[in-house]
């Protein structure tokens, strides 16, 4: 039998018909390992034109560089999405991209992936007239130096049609593993926790 709620507009919603919506949302959240799979799926075969590869594949190769360099499964996994939302957000992709992974990564993760945009235009902002070092604005802040490696050794060097890549069943299980975490978990999010890209050195930020 399907379970609806009565009301029209939300502030006229009963505490038996919140809890109801509450519990029908629950298999739906379980899912969203799926719907990120799927969408990097699509990266694959609607994708930005003139690169030599494809979104899919830039991801993939970040997410490859990050797991051969012993990176742990946030950093992975974050470094595999940093682009996820291009899709649906292509002129801001970047703070998309974060707002996906928030709720199931480290703080400097999230970090990372929603300034990674600015600190990219390291390599190119000059070609367009911007301003390449705009991403000075963040150097006092304690993700500064991993956000600047993260691109450097992950994302502005993969975009080779030749780079022995890992395929996307070879994520699939971290993917899952962190979005089966519990949403903004403290002892998952970290703040003020800042991590190794390569799990060599970790320390907390004061």
């Amino acid at each position: 039998m399907d379970e609806h709620v009565d009301f029209v507009s939300m502030k006229d919603g009963t505490r038996e018909e919140y809890e109801l919506l509450a519990r029908l949302e629950k298999p739906y959240l379980a899912l969203t390992a799926d719907r990120v799979l799927e969408e990097l799926k699509r990266a694959g075969e609607t994708t930005l034109e003139g690169y030599k590869i494809t979104r899919l594949q830039h991801g993939l190769q970040s997410g490859t560089r990050a797991l051969r360099d012993g990176a742990d499964i946030d950093w992975v996994v974050g470094a595999l999405l940093h682009d996820i939302g291009d899709g649906l957000a292509p002129q801001n992709h970047d703070k998309m991209s974060a707002e996906v992974i928030r709720p199931f990564v480290r703080w400097d993760v999230a970090w990372t992936v929603e300034h990674h945009g600015i600190f990219q235009m390291l390599y190119y902002g000059h070609h367009y007239g911007w301003d390449r070092n705009a991403r000075d604005k963040f150097k006092d802040h304690p993700v500064f130096d991993s956000c600047a490696e993260f691109c450097e050794r992950w994302d502005q060097s993969s975009f080779d049609p030749d780079y022995p890549m890992e395929s996307l069943d070879t994520f699939e299980p971290m993917v899952r593993e962190v979005f089966s975490r519990k949403a903004y978990d403290p002892e998952i999010i970290q703040e003020g926790f800042v991590s190794s890209l390569t799990g060599n050195f970790k320390h907390r930020f004061e």
